[in-house]
């Protein structure tokens, strides 16, 4: 089932979800990216009929929506605080939807789901008992029971811990590769990585950015978008050509310039280096770098895949080093270093 939303607009008092466009294709997993306050549960709860728009229509399989009741959109809703009934067992909380169903295939509904989600062992507890990895999973098989052909999460990894995370990202592939249409609500640009095919990106209540989801993070189209991408060193650039050297000039706020690589001629765009291209030296040294400022430490960052850098070269710009290279080059906050770049570690952007 495909679903598509086409100049979406909702206004409160002190917001406004505005002209919202994007379609997800049938079986495809979409990923809904934003801060909190983004406007993506406002999206879910449109699509799901809890909330009208104020404007535009929304398509289930290119039939018009929008004015349908909620029981009649074949879309299930998990939403973040799951609304698992606590006084009911687990097997009258997957019951609940289909309750009105033959009593031999409710079970089998019932059963299936249970197997599938490894919950059959806990059919007979209440929720207060279970850890919350085990209250998403009933959650996911109660929505499920309806048979919807599109499923919407909101925020379903956002409560667990590492190891749950793991299990319930398994749990979603495995709905994923069944067919049905996921949309996915998120804060975290890599649970998008791990399960989405498709992205968007919301900043309040407007859409920024959609399309493939390794097209929107290597492309971004705004620094907001880069850096939910986790790219730390975007900047707007307004590239020229230097006849000179035969090269390409890309000018970040008329201080610094890079020569950079790209088949783009005198336009303005974005450039973007990734942090761990950058090199990080005690003092000037000839290289095949096209690229060297010197610089002053203003921050060193540790993270898990080593430490970040952060550099004053007139522009604030990002390092990646190992703790190893941060001990042996004697790094510290307000420390004067070189920065050096390869002309062709630059990504150009033409906007």
């Amino acid at each position: 089932m495909s679903i598509e939303l086409k100049n979406i607009s909702k206004k409160f008092s002190d917001f406004e979800l505005k002209n919202i466009n994007f379609k997800v294709e049938k079986g495809e997993y979409f990923a809904l990216l934003g801060r909190s306050g983004a406007g993506k549960s406002l999206i879910l709860e449109i699509i799901s009929g809890f909330k009208k728009p104020d404007s535009g229509k929304v398509f289930i399989n290119e039939i018009d929506i929008t004015e349908k009741k909620i029981q009649d959109r074949k879309v299930g809703v998990v939403f973040q605080d799951l609304a698992i009934f606590p006084h009911k067992t687990v097997w009258q909380n997957i019951e609940f939807p289909i309750i009105k169903k033959p009593k031999i295939e409710k079970n089998q509904i019932i059963e299936r789901l249970a197997n599938e989600l490894n919950i059959f062992h806990l059919l007979d507890k209440k929720p207060g008992t279970l850890s919350g990895g085990e209250k998403q999973r009933i959650a996911i098989a109660r929505t499920l029971a309806a048979n919807p052909e599109v499923l919407l999460l909101d925020e379903p990894l956002s409560a667990l811990d590492v190891q749950l995370k793991a299990e319930t990202t398994d749990l979603l592939r495995l709905l994923s590769k069944k067919g049905i249409t996921i949309i996915h609500i998120t804060h975290d640009f890599n649970e998008a990585l791990q399960l989405a095919e498709k992205v968007a990106i919301m900043n309040k209540g407007k859409l920024l950015q959609s399309g493939n989801i390794r097209d929107v993070f290597s492309k971004p189209n705004s620094k907001f978008a880069a850096n939910f991408a986790g790219i730390d060193n975007f900047f707007d650039a307004e590239l020229t050509s230097n006849k000179q050297t035969n090269s390409k000039i890309a000018f970040v706020d008329n201080k610094i310039y890079f020569s950079i690589v790209t088949d783009e001629n005198n336009c303005h765009g974005y450039i973007i280096i990734k942090n761990e291209n950058i090199l990080l030296l005690p003092e000037y040294a000839e290289s095949s770098a096209a690229n060297n400022f010197e610089g002053k430490i203003i921050n060193i960052l540790p993270e898990r895949s080593g430490v970040k850098v952060v550099v004053d070269i007139g522009i604030r710009i990002t390092a990646l080093i190992t703790e190893n290279s941060l001990t042996r080059l004697h790094l510290e906050e307000s420390k004067t270093v070189w920065v050096s770049i390869k002309a062709t570690a630059i990504t150009f952007i033409k906007h």
